[in-house]
């Protein structure tokens, strides 16, 4: 228990939250949306976050006739009597001992539990509020653990994601119930979303909670990425960090080998893996009306997986014999295929490939690798909306396959690992116009039936459709300025109100709302550094750095390659 009270209750509601009278030596300006506070009760003490601070006055006439700038005597006069602060918490969860019986009590004291594992720990929903002038403390470390768990917690995948705003405490998420359920890490643009995104699934990867599947449209994740700011650096890449458990996959093996990345597979995609699906997914890109759509139905209903290559090589009059025999319209169909031609600049699109690419990819995610799929110049809106439709697609059906036989023989060894996808600018997938028909929204909605979920990132949020945000277990959300999007993010969270002032109060940098499914309770925090010393924390010791004339090598290849 901290030592000095902040202040103490004087009205509140289970719906609205407390309010809390500052005492005077507390200065208002410490106070700060976002910060966790306790409540000592009675019986039990609660966690609350705070989501508002105001200030009071004990009489009209003090506001109508202030005291002058220079009074500072009169302030002081005033302040705690006839001036004060308040602030307004939301209390998210409440912890009552069983008393000095129980073992894993000590005494009957609150400030007294000392937590061995969090199996000890049983934290409640409020069901309750303190009673009038029930004392409100700062959080300690203590707190923290009994909310959030420690990293080393023997019973569970805790992984420190962050800190809280004022304190060097880490704050955990579970990591079994992060990759269980789809998940989501928002912000605008700048907020640092990839940066958290290779943080979390650092985590994933070094706690062993499921394996990865990225596709990496900026070419952020796999390899080193430009730092953010204005010195010139670079971050390490996942199969940098993880020597031997990632793997990187090329859609655009030049830039992989103009940028120096090391050990990257090449991956192609051939028309006839290409289904209705896909090109209704990327519709839009293309500008295909569904009555072409539905006249690609019938072309696939008389070539089957070869309707593309066969409609790109027909002649008008080809078209127009098809249509007299078939029923089809054949200006659809010229327009189908006029459209189509633009698949030809995708350099990962071949008509026939050697062998199956996704097969290949498959096969190291069922040996418990980590994919990640890099687009490099192929990264425009088209070609990953493309290509990532196309390969989850076959993984999924793989996983359901692999699912139903787990089911059937409900043998251990048969249990498929869970998979997280993570997808980028995820409300191009999600959005209401085409959600119930692409893959990604099949897996939104499934939760983890078939042990397949999604890690969506996403500057957008509204725009995803509401049915999907719903079903997103955990949010990890940066600063978002439009209401809309704050509006999005609260879809389906009891009590979300309190807690719209404290997400557009976050910074721009290094700061997000963590809600959800992986955390007991809604927390701010300060995002954990990718640094040299997160390197060394997570443990990945068997990377090195190149000696510089190493890299002077590397870089002479690479010209010589460009021609230069």
């Amino acid at each position: 228990m901290s030592e000095q009270p902040l202040g103490s209750v004087i009205q509140g509601s289970l719906s609205e939250g407390l309010e809390i009278r500052l005492y005077p030596d507390i200065s208002v300006e410490d106070m700060r949306v976002g910060k966790f506070l306790v409540v000592q009760g009675t019986r039990s003490r609660f966690f609350c976050l705070l989501t508002d601070v105001s200030l009071g006055n004990s009489s009209p006439r003090i506001i109508a006739n202030p005291p002058h700038p220079d009074d500072s005597f009169m302030r002081d006069v005033l302040a705690g009597s006839g001036t004060y602060g308040t602030i307004e918490l939301s209390p998210m969860l409440m912890f009552t001992p069983t008393g000095g019986n129980s073992p894993a009590v000590s005494d009957t004291s609150l400030g007294s539990f000392q937590p061995q594992t969090s199996a000890d720990l049983e934290l409640l929903p409020v069901k309750t509020i303190p009673s009038h002038f029930s004392q409100v403390y700062e959080a300690c470390e203590q707190d923290f653990r009994m909310v959030f768990g420690w990293e080393d917690d023997p019973t569970r995948k805790n992984f420190a994601i962050g800190q809280p705003l004022d304190m060097d405490v880490p704050i955990c998420i579970n990591l079994d119930r992060f990759v269980e359920r789809s998940n989501g890490v928002f912000g605008k643009s700048g907020t640092g979303k990839s940066f958290l995104t290779r943080l979390l699934i650092s985590g994933i990867i070094r706690k062993q909670a499921g394996v990865n599947l990225m596709f990496d449209m900026h070419s952020e994740y796999g390899w080193e990425a430009m730092k953010e700011g204005k010195d010139v650096s670079t971050v390490k890449g996942l199969s940098q960090l993880f020597p031997g458990q990632v793997e990187i996959y090329t859609l655009d093996p030049d830039s992989t080998k103009r940028r120096g990345v090391r050990g990257s597979q090449e991956l192609f995609l051939s028309y006839n893996q290409i289904e209705i699906e896909d090109i209704r997914l990327i519709g839009r890109e293309l500008g295909i009306s569904e009555a072409s759509l539905d006249n690609a139905n019938i072309l696939y209903n008389e070539y089957g997986e070869s309707w593309i290559v066969q409609l790109l090589n027909m002649s008008n009059e080809d078209i127009k014999i098809f249509c007299t025999e078939k029923q089809g319209h054949a200006g659809s169909i010229m327009s189908l295929q006029r459209k189509l031609m633009r698949l030809d600049s995708l350099k990962y699109l071949k008509t026939v490939c050697p062998h199956n690419y996704i097969d290949q990819v498959l096969q190291a995610l069922d040996a418990g690798k980590h994919v990640v799929i890099e687009f490099g110049s192929q990264s425009n809106m088209l070609s990953y909306m493309l290509a990532t439709n196309m390969i989850t697609r076959r993984i999924h059906a793989n996983y359901v396959k692999k699912a139903e036989y787990f089911l059937q023989t409900k043998n251990p060894v048969d249990r498929p690992q869970q998979l997280v996808i993570t997808i980028e600018e995820a409300h191009r997938f999600l959005d209401s116009a085409v959600v119930h028909q692409t893959i990604f929204g099949t897996i939104a909605r499934e939760m983890r039936k078939y042990f397949v979920t999604l890690l969506i990132v996403d500057q957008r949020p509204s725009g995803i459709d509401n049915e999907v945000m719903s079903q997103v277990g955990t949010r990890i959300t940066c600063l978002l300025n439009d209401e809309k999007d704050i509006e999005a993010i609260f879809t389906g969270v009891s009590g979300g109100g309190s807690l719209r002032s404290v997400l557009a109060k976050l910074d721009s940098k290094q700061q997000a709302l963590v809600l959800g499914h992986a955390v007991p309770m809604p927390v701010v925090i300060r995002t954990r550094a990718y640094d040299q010393k997160f390197y060394a924390e997570i443990g990945a010791t068997d990377w090195r750095e190149l000696p510089d004339e190493e890299v002077l090598a590397a870089a002479k290849i690479a010209k010589a390659d460009l021609g230069f």
